[in-house]
């Protein structure tokens, strides 16, 4: 009899602890024409948590967006660049000065697209240094995004930053490492341990071996890419909860066009890209089991 209360004790336990740990769910700002009360509304009722953008540079479009969370009860992630078109101190200097200002927003977090694949891994690391130390001091996570064009454009040489630097958080976007390796990454997953340990956020978009986007992520051509994509996330998702963090956090990021691909001539998208992020979050949820 003891035996078997204790039994029902730790189902109870587990049961208690299971029901913390969820997913946030955002939304990309990204080719959004319409107004923040309105992108925030479509948000809310589509079942994000929160939206993910950039900061507006306008004082205007910033108290707008401010109203706009507030009355939709939305959280904020905010995106954030190095500036690849100047020289690598001014770039310095400007991606550490605005940090400092969106830190002051108090967001969930801040995701950086963070140096160059033309920077050396020293120029890099001091981008990441910066964004650290800024980190630790306001109690906001800034989060390393794996980017096309960045630091972190490829697997081997983010994991040779990943050994460099003990403190590197990444945003996994793994859809632009399908198409920087033309494939689905099938033969790497020892390699991707490293990776998936340092990974704090998703961004969750399905690449392939041609492209960071497949069209439609719903078409059933694409289901071995959806599932790979998946199967990584759940990786993350479960190795954050199995060490405490029991709220992870997600952005669906499909983009317009032309990253969205479009008919010729006409530039009419082939798919939409609001029911695309939704049916991504929707397809994440099934896959952890979350209603």
């Amino acid at each position: 009899m003891k035996n078997i209360l204790i039994a029902l004790l730790i189902l109870l336990l587990e049961h208690s602890h299971a029901q913390e740990q969820k997913l946030l769910f955002f939304q990309t700002n990204w080719g959004n024409n319409l107004s923040w009360d309105a992108f925030c509304d479509r948000a809310k009722k589509s079942g994000f948590d929160g939206i993910d953008v950039w900061l507006p540079s306008n004082q205007e479009s910033q108290d707008a967006l401010k109203a706009a969370l507030k009355k939709h009860n939305l959280l904020l992630n905010l995106m954030h660049g190095t500036n690849k078109s100047v020289p690598f101190k001014q770039s310095l200097t400007q991606f550490e000065e605005k940090l400092k200002v969106m830190v002051q927003w108090n967001p969930v977090l801040i995701n950086c697209h963070t140096g160059s694949d033309f920077f050396t891994l020293e120029q890099n690391k001091a981008f990441i240094e910066i964004a650290n130390k800024i980190s630790e001091e306001s109690g906001i996570p800034i989060y390393h995004e794996t980017h096309r064009g960045r630091f972190s454009y490829n697997l081997p040489d983010t994991k040779k930053y990943v050994s460099l630097i003990p403190d590197l958080k990444l945003t996994l976007d793994i859809s632009h490492w399908m198409v920087v390796h033309e494939s689905l990454l099938e033969d790497q997953n020892k390699s991707l341990e490293e990776i998936v340990d340092r990974s704090n956020h998703i961004h969750a978009r399905v690449g392939h071996a041609e492209g960071p986007q497949v069209n439609d992520p719903a078409a059933p051509e694409w289901q071995k890419a959806l599932d790979r994509h998946l199967d990584i996330w759940k990786q993350i998702i479960r190795k954050r909860w199995s060490e405490g963090q029991d709220v992870v956090t997600i952005t669906s990021e499909f983009g317009p066009p032309t990253y969205l691909p479009a008919l010729p001539y006409t530039q009419i998208p082939v798919a939409d890209q609001w029911k695309a992020n939704v049916f991504i979050m929707n397809a994440l949820k099934k896959r952890m089991k979350i209603e």
